[in-house]
């Protein structure tokens, strides 16, 4: 990850009459109300300049029924709150269409109030818990993704645009071209993009951009996802946050860096220069807290079947859980830089995950960290994956899930998750990634036809 900020990046503030004038003032034809449904997948409504008033007046309404994980059909109408420091123009042009614009919505009830199942509200309430305690949580993602090629129907493969490796540049990198326009994208919409490069694996990619609170981070990754796909449609490939695509190459990972600062934003409450390792009693809770529910809240982090053939020892994706200042096999990692950079880097999330849900949980497990004294254990230095397993049980390092079902099984018994998602997300996540595990135990795969079919 590139050097953080000296200090937080704060929201813009904008209010409706600033977006409207916005709207006549840049000629916009349609306008894109945005929201993500329970599994992190973006969702919009678009309408025309005719409802423009309407949508900022937060009238605009949509079939909740059918979205994942929203409400039932008998209870089926929901309202889009824009939030006007959300307003972006998109900074590509299709002609015939006229311009486009879009406002990030918080899901409302039809009499108005925030709906208990929408991801954003549930990352908001975890906030203003954090501001009654005096802190804020700053986050900077790393997301990796592949570029992947059409075949000749038109149809996805897995085949990868090029052969490079960790930071090659071009002309092994073949995809230079096509982050240079997504980071053109990226910074005209609002973010601050400070590194991109080649990932580990062929076609495998990084764009790293700048740390922010976490509701600006959460809405800057949903972001981030459609720019990044939108793009590679246009130079003819397709752009996929499946965390294993391929069997036998690294993964794609979303270490999130995170750290806590005052609600003033000038004050990094990890850091304590007097403190062993530079780091508060604050933050020491912290990350107690994540240790001690990252079982549990790692069907969140790591949300699909295919998360956990990532989370394998040898592709330098963490399998234990545990912290170090130095060593990458852990779960937790210490990054170099002391004072306002003060952070610890959460290894295990891929971005699969709805990032609204997953930076709700991580906080929620930091705070209850704090709020109970939890003490980490001491920091492993040496590489987890060469211990024994006599070893590890020696340092008490235990292990993630193993699959999905362990992970959602961690969830259901954790009475903080519940309490940290609602009881409408919680029971609506469980019973969804319930029914996409028994899909996937149910089917026959191609190992098991090349395994047993001429054996038995």
């Amino acid at each position: 990850m590139a050097k953080p900020p000296d200090a937080p990046q704060s929201r813009a503030i904008n209010s409706r009459a600033d977006v409207a004038r916005r709207l006549k003032d840049e000629n916009i034809r349609f306008l894109r109300l945005w929201f993500t449904d329970i599994t992190g997948l973006n969702k919009n409504v678009e309408v025309p300049t005719s409802q423009f008033d309407k949508a900022l007046d937060g009238q605009v309404m949509f079939d909740g029924s059918s979205i994942e994980g929203f409400v039932r059909i008998e209870e089926s109408d929901m309202l889009l709150a824009p939030d006007f420091d959300t307003f972006r123009v998109y900074p590509w042009a299709d002609e015939g269409r006229g311009k486009v614009a879009r406002l990030i919505c918080d899901v409302h009830t039809p009499d108005g109030a925030p709906f208990e199942g929408c991801p954003r509200a549930t990352l908001k309430r975890m906030l203003h818990r954090a501001a009654e305690l005096g802190v804020q949580l700053m986050a900077g993602p790393e997301a990796e993704f592949f570029l992947f090629e059409h075949s000749a129907a038109g149809g996805v493969t897995t085949k990868t645009n090029d052969e490079a490796g960790y930071f090659d540049a071009a002309p092994l990198d073949e995809a230079e071209a096509c982050r240079h326009v997504i980071t053109n994208y990226l910074e005209a919409m609002g973010l601050e993009v400070e590194a991109s490069h080649h990932e580990v694996a062929p076609g495998q990619h990084e764009i790293d951009f700048r740390y922010a609170n976490a509701l600006t981070t959460a809405d800057n990754v949903s972001t981030f996802k459609y720019v990044v796909r939108r793009v590679a449609r246009d130079f003819g490939l397709h752009a996929t946050f499946m965390p294993k695509p391929i069997f036998g190459i690294n993964g794609s990972g979303m270490h999130c860096h995170l750290s806590l600062f005052d609600v003033d934003g000038k004050q990094n409450l990890f850091a304590d220069p007097n403190a062993e390792w530079g780091i508060s009693e604050t933050g020491l809770h912290f990350i107690g807290g994540v240790i001690e529910h990252a079982r549990s809240l790692c069907a969140i982090t790591n949300p699909l079947v295919n998360s956990f053939k990532r989370l394998v020892k040898g592709y330098e994706a963490p399998t234990h859980i545990a912290w170090s200042m130095r060593n990458r096999s852990p779960m937790i990692r210490i990054p170099e830089r002391r004072g306002l950079g003060t952070r610890m880097e959460l290894r295990m999330p891929d971005p699969s995950c709805n990032p609204y849900l997953a930076l709700a949980v991580i906080l929620g497990a930091g705070l209850d960290g704090m709020q109970k004294r939890i003490a980490p254990p001491e920091p492993v230095n040496k590489n987890i994956y060469t211990m024994s397993q006599r070893e590890r049980g020696r340092l008490r390092i235990s292990s993630l899930p193993g699959n999905l079902k362990e992970a959602i099984d961690a969830l259901e018994r954790s009475p903080l998750m519940r309490e940290v998602l609602g009881d409408h997300v919680f029971r609506n996540f469980v019973d969804a990634k319930r029914q996409e595990w028994q899909e996937y135990i149910a089917q026959v795969h191609g190992w098991e036809l090349r395994r047993y079919l001429g054996t038995y």
